[in-house]
C-alpha cells in the first residue's frame, strides 16, 4: 500500500498560485471571542489540561457571515503569582494538530521555568484535527483505498501517468467535499485566528514558539500584526519567500525549501555516526554501501513487512526512501533505522521477499506508513498550503524538475520534488492569503533556531530566515534531526531565557545532549 498522506507528515508541502502580493484588509474588526475552559476528560494524562472550543469568523472580510470552530487546549502556568502570560505554539505540518501536540509534549518541551511563567496553549488550526476538519473522502477506509496503489514518487512513465491521474482525482474530491473550507484556510487566516486567541486570553502581545511550518505561521503573524509581538521563537525555520515562491523560484516547494539537500547532508551524518558507534548496520558492512545495496535491491523486488501492530506493508524503493527521510528527522529513530536496514540486507542476501518485524526492528515511521483504518488521520489539510505557494508550472514539468533535484541529492531529490504533485492541479484560492513581501517591522528581538543536521528545514537557511527581522538572532543547535525539540539542554535554557526575559545572544551554539547512537536511559 502506498500512502500519499505520509508525504505531508514529514513536513511541508506542495504548491499553488498566490493570488496577490499582499493580503486583503480584514474589516470590519471581528469581536473578541470568549473562552470557557473545561476539563479535557477523565483520562489521568489530561488531568492538568483544560480544553475549549472557540468560534472565529470563517471569512475575515465579512466576520458576520458565519464562524468556524477552533479546538484549543491550555496547560496552566505552575506559578500563578509570577505568570507572564500565554505561550502559543504550533507544531508544523502544515496540518499537524496543536491540541494533541501540547497534551503530549507540553510538560516536556519547555523548561520548568517556562512552565512556571506561561500557560502553554495549543490549537488545531482551522480545517485541522478537531477544528472543523477538511475531508476529501467519506471514510478513512475510502481514503486508504484511494491511495492503495499510488507510489510515493514515480519511477516509470506508467507510474508518472498514474501519479498525474491520482493528483487530479484527489484535487476534485477535496474541492467537492471541502472547497468552502479551503477557500478560507490560508495561513494568513490562521494568523488572524491566532490574534483573536491572543486577545481572548487577555495577552497584550503574543508570545509564540513555532516549529517547522509553524515558523511560517509565526512570520505571517509578525507581518500582519508587527506591533503585537512580544517574543517569537522560530524553530526549524523556513524561508517564507521560498515557501510562497515570491523569490521567483518555480521549483517544487519542498525543493525550494531544500529538504532534498537537508536529507542528503543528514544521511551522511547517519553513516558517519553509525560507523563511529559500530551500529547494527556497520556489523554487516560499510553503512553507506549496505544502504545503497538495499535500495538498489528494492527497485527490483519489494519486501513484504509483517508489522508488530498486526498489519502488513510492502516496502519498495520509493517507500524506503520516504521512510529514511522521515526517520532522519528524529535521531532517536536512527538505531531502529539502522537495524531495519540490516534486516532488509539480510533478507535480500537470503533471497527472501518477506520479513516479520519486532517492535525493536520497526521505527515508528514505518508503522505510520501502514496505519489501521480506525487510526488513520487524513492528509487532506495539506491542501491549504496551495493557496499561498507558487506552482512549479503544472504536472508536465514535474518529471524534469524531479530529475534535476535528484542530480543534486540522490534518492531524496525525486522524493521531495514529487511531494508537490497534488497542488499542481489545485484551483481553490484563498483571496486573503499573504505571499509577501517578507521584510519585517517587528521591533522586539526574534529568536530563530536552527539544528545543524536537519533533513527537513536545512540549517543553511536559518540566517536567511532571521535576516527578515530588524533584530533576528540565531541560535544554533549542534545536533541531528528536525527542530530543537528534545535535543539540547543548552538550547532549552537559551529558549527559556528568551521567552522569560526577551534576552538572546545572536550566534549562540549549543551542543546536543548526546549522539544519535549513544545508549539511552531505560526510562
Amino acid at each position: 500500500m502506498k500512502n500519499l498522506a505520509i508525504l505531508v507528515a514529514a513536513l511541508l508541502l506542495a504548491a499553488g498560485a498566490p493570488a496577490s502580493a499582499t493580503a486583503a484588509p480584514a474589516a470590519p474588526t471581528p469581536p473578541v471571542p470568549k473562552i470557557s475552559w473545561k476539563s479535557c476528560g477523565s483520562a489521568p494524562a489530561l488531568a492538568d489540561f483544560q480544553c475549549a472550543q472557540v468560534e472565529v469568523p470563517t471569512d475575515y472580510d465579512d466576520p458576520r457571515a458565519g464562524t468556524t470552530t477552533l479546538a484549543v487546549t491550555r496547560l496552566p502556568a505552575t506559578d500563578k503569582a509570577k505568570r507572564i502570560g500565554s505561550l502559543f505554539t504550533n507544531p508544523g505540518g502544515p496540518g499537524v494538530p496543536g491540541v494533541s501536540f501540547v497534551q503530549i509534549v507540553g510538560k516536556l518541551a519547555w523548561t520548568p521555568a517556562v512552565r512556571a511563567r506561561f500557560d502553554i496553549i495549543g490549537f488545531d488550526p482551522r480545517g485541522v484535527g478537531a477544528s472543523d476538519p477538511v475531508t476529501c473522502f467519506t471514510t478513512s477506509q475510502k481514503e486508504l483505498a484511494f491511495f492503495a496503489d499510488d507510489p510515493v514518487f514515480p519511477m516509470t512513465g506508467k507510474e508518472v501517468q498514474q501519479k498525474f491521474a491520482t493528483a487530479k482525482k484527489l484535487a476534485a474530491a477535496c474541492r467537492d467535499r471541502s472547497g468552502d473550507r479551503y477557500a478560507h484556510g490560508s495561513t494568513a487566516n490562521v494568523a488572524r485566528d491566532l490574534d483573536l486567541l491572543r486577545r481572548a486570553v487577555g495577552d497584550e502581545k503574543l508570545t509564540y514558539h513555532g516549529y517547522s511550518y509553524g515558523t511560517f505561521l509565526g512570520a505571517t503573524y509578525a507581518k500582519l500584526f508587527p506591533g503585537d509581538v512580544r517574543a517569537l521563537v522560530l524553530d526549524g525555520a523556513v524561508d517564507p519567500a521560498a515557501y510562497t515562491g515570491s523569490n521567483g523560484d518555480r521549483r517544487p516547494l519542498a525543493v525550494r525549501l531544500g529538504s532534498h539537500l537537508g536529507g542528503d547532508e543528514t544521511i551522511d551524518q547517519f553513516y558517519k555516526k553509525c560507523r563511529e558507534a559500530a551500529c547494527a548496520l556497520a556489523e554487516v558492512g560499510d553503512p553507506e554501501q549496505v544502504t545503497e545495496r538495499v535500495l538498489a535491491g528494492l527497485t527490483k523486488r519489494p519486501i513484504r513487512n509483517v508489522l508488530p501492530n498486526g498489519t502488513t506493508f510492502e516496502v519498495s524503493y520509493d517507500d524506503a526512501v520516504q521512510l529514511i527521510h522521515s526517520a532522519l528527522s528524529s535521531s532517536a529513530s536512527w538505531p531502529q533505522l539502522a537495524t531495519l536496514l540490516t534486516v532488509y540486507a539480510k533478507v535480500q542476501a537470503e533471497g527472501k521477499t518477506s520479513v516479520t518485524l519486532t517492535v525493536a526492528q520497526a521505527p515508528s515511521e514505518l508503522l505510520a506508513m501502514s496505519p489501521r483504518p480506525e487510526e488513520y488521520t487524513s492528509g487532506a489539510p495539506s491542501f491549504g498550503v496551495c493557496s499561498e505557494t507558487a506552482p512549479a508550472g503544472g504536472l508536465r514539468k514535474l518529471p524534469r524538475l524531479a530529475e534535476e533535484a535528484e542530480a543534486e541529492a540522490p534518492h531524496f531529490g525525486r522524493n521531495r520534488a514529487w511531494n508537490s504533485t497534488m497542488c499542481e492541479t489545485w484551483t481553490v484560492r484563498d483571496r486573503d492569503a499573504f505571499t509577501g513581501p517578507w521584510d519585517q517591522a517587528v521591533k522586539a528581538p526574534v529568536l530563530v533556531v536552527g539544528t545543524r543536521w536537519d533533513p527537513a528545514t536545512p540549517y543553511r537557511y536559518t540566517r536567511t530566515a532571521a535576516d527578515y527581522f530588524p533584530d533576528g538572532r540565531v541560535l544554533t543547535v549542534d545536533a541531528w534531526g528536525h527542530t530543537s525539540l528534545a535535543k539540547s539542554a543548552c538550547a532549552d535554557t537559551a529558549i527559556e531565557r528568551y521567552l522569560v526575559s526577551a534576552e538572546a545572544t545572536d550566534g549562540t551554539v549549543c551542543a546536543a545532549n548526546g549522539g544519535p547512537f549513544d545508549p539511552r536511559p531505560a526510562k
